[in-house]
């Protein structure tokens, strides 16, 4: 295992046929920590087999799993809160793709485990992996001791308006579709909106890293 290189994915949404795709463009580089960005649910038509594929995943490829905002969302509305937030978010989508009717579903209790184990950060010496992004204003350190920066790691924004942050470390996010990879000081952003069908989306991407080399699926879902 090569400790020291990863494969990081972007945004999944419910494009399952997309993620083993690009997963196959992989195969040289599965003896590196693969690590997932978050948002493997919601909008795209097969949530459920993109974590039944994930589970199986990591039997073969060493593998970190982190927390979207749409995970967060659905666990929410499990726990009995906010539950029309996920609806209108892409929840039924999900719903629909673990196939039981109406609201009230039963999830596998090896999913329910999987949603509930996501992290919401995963750092190394060089690199800091979150779904969304940090506040550009504080230092890492300082975040990672902010506890609603903390919650905010599923959720921030303002990093893609600041001309500069003041991470000490290169933050490799998803939660944002851009057209193309993002790729300023210290900040790699990788969702490239797989699920959407406009000009520009509809491609799953992945960085090898240290290299930096992107590599995308076109979405086929």
């Amino acid at each position: 295992m090569n400790s020291q290189k990863y494969i990081a994915i972007g945004d999944i949404h419910g494009c399952a046929a997309s993620l083993k795709a690009l997963v196959d463009q992989l195969q040289s580089y599965r003896d590196r920590t693969f690590i997932f960005v978050g948002d493997y649910i919601d909008r795209g038509p097969s949530s459920k087999e993109v974590v039944d594929f994930l589970i199986d995943f990591q039997q073969e490829v060493e593998c970190i799993f982190l927390r979207g905002n749409h995970e967060q969302m659905m666990l929410n509305a499990l726990n009995g809160s906010d539950k029309q937030l996920w609806l209108m978010n892409g929840g039924r989508t999900t719903i629909k793709s673990y196939e039981k009717n109406g609201e009230q579903f039963e999830l596998p209790d090896e999913h329910r485990a999987f949603y509930e184990s996501l992290e919401l950060y995963y750092e190394t010496p060089d690199y800091f992996f979150v779904h969304a992004g940090v506040n550009p204003s504080q230092t890492i350190k300082q975040a990672l001791q902010d506890e609603r920066s903390r919650q905010n790691f599923i959720w921030e924004r303002s990093h893609l308006n600041s001309y500069q942050t003041k991470w000490e470390k290169t933050v490799v996010f998803g939660h944002t579709p851009r057209p193309h990879p993002i790729r300023e000081e210290n900040m790699i952003g990788i969702d490239t909106g797989c699920v959407y069908d406009r000009a520009g989306y509809g491609r799953l991407t992945a960085v090898s890293l240290p290299e930096e080399e992107f590599i995308q699926q076109d979405c086929i879902d």
